[in-house]
């Protein structure tokens, strides 16, 4: 029992469970606001299942493609992918199986929901070979996530609306955003091993510049969602508090890199809840 609770153990740090804090919330707001309120448990249920398998596969298949590469940055050398807890074999089978539970969920929701999870697994997979050879890869990190709320709406109403296109360009942004300031603890190690990377090819400035243009067209794209979905006061604060919360963030990495951290989980984890929360509020307190 011992070994399978340490194997579980293992293949959460390779994921980083935690880390579905960042598209679960966004996924959950689509679903409130294309239900108009309260979706049911099953699909709350379905949900769950579907953005935790897409996360792993995406996790999983970026860890199994980044061993070689983990293994020479310190930063990253004590993952379970690179230090021996987790082979090559292991962490393929539990790609592969979180992709099939992730089509298995997406064909229980709807048809139009499982047509779409071929190329949803299509685009979270390239993320993990971007980098090679494009620094777009922050972009299609963006992409990934910010799939999310086209996912939860079209779970409720088998449709994409203009709402959900808003929101999930917000999600882009924002993503790409954090992600850029998160590659900056690598810039060196990105440039030694060739690796391609907005930091590593234009350096920390120009980094740091595109993260807050990014971070304005998250503002800009929320901001219209809440106007096309024509929701009322929470929303609005939501976004308001939003854009102080990445003003933040953006102030945590300028005062010190070794922040990089703190900014990227706590942050933007909180940002996310709250904006859940408000979105909440707004649909039943008004």
């Amino acid at each position: 029992m011992k070994r399978y609770i340490s194997k579980l153990r293992d293949f959460n740090e390779l994921v980083m469970f935690e880390h579905s804090i960042f598209s679960l919330p966004f996924i959950f707001i689509a679903m409130i606001v294309a239900a108009d309120g309260w979706f049911g448990f099953w699909l709350l249920i379905l949900g769950v299942f579907a953005a935790v398998s897409a996360r792993n596969f995406a996790m999983g298949l970026n860890r199994y493609a980044d061993r070689d590469i983990d293994a020479l940055n310190p930063r990253t050398a004590s993952r379970p992918n690179v230090d021996g807890r987790l082979d090559a074999s292991s962490i393929m089978i539990f790609t592969v199986v979180n992709a099939l539970v992730f089509v298995a969920v997406a064909y229980m929701i709807n048809p139009l929901a499982f047509a779409l999870s071929f190329p949803i697994l299509g685009v979270l997979g390239s993320y993990s070979y971007f980098k090679r050879f494009s620094s777009l890869a922050h972009i299609v990190l963006g992409l990934s996530l910010g799939l999310a709320p086209i996912a939860g709406v079209v779970a409720v109403s088998a449709e994409i609306t203009p709402w959900s296109v808003m929101l999930s360009l917000g999600v882009i942004f924002w993503v790409a955003g954090f992600d850029l300031l998160y590659s900056l603890q690598d810039m060196e190690f990105d440039k030694e091993k060739g690796l391609h990377s907005i930091p590593s090819m234009y350096g920390s400035e120009a980094t740091l510049l595109l993260s807050s243009l990014f971070h304005i067209l998250t503002i800009i794209f929320w901001a219209l969602f809440v106007w096309v979905a024509e929701l009322d006061f929470f929303a609005y604060l939501a976004v308001v508090l939003s854009a102080v919360m990445l003003g933040y963030e953006h102030y945590l990495v300028r005062k010190d890199f070794t922040k990089i951290d703190r900014a990227f989980f706590t942050v933007n984890g909180y940002l996310g809840v709250v904006f859940f929360f408000l979105i909440i509020f707004d649909k039943v307190l008004l």
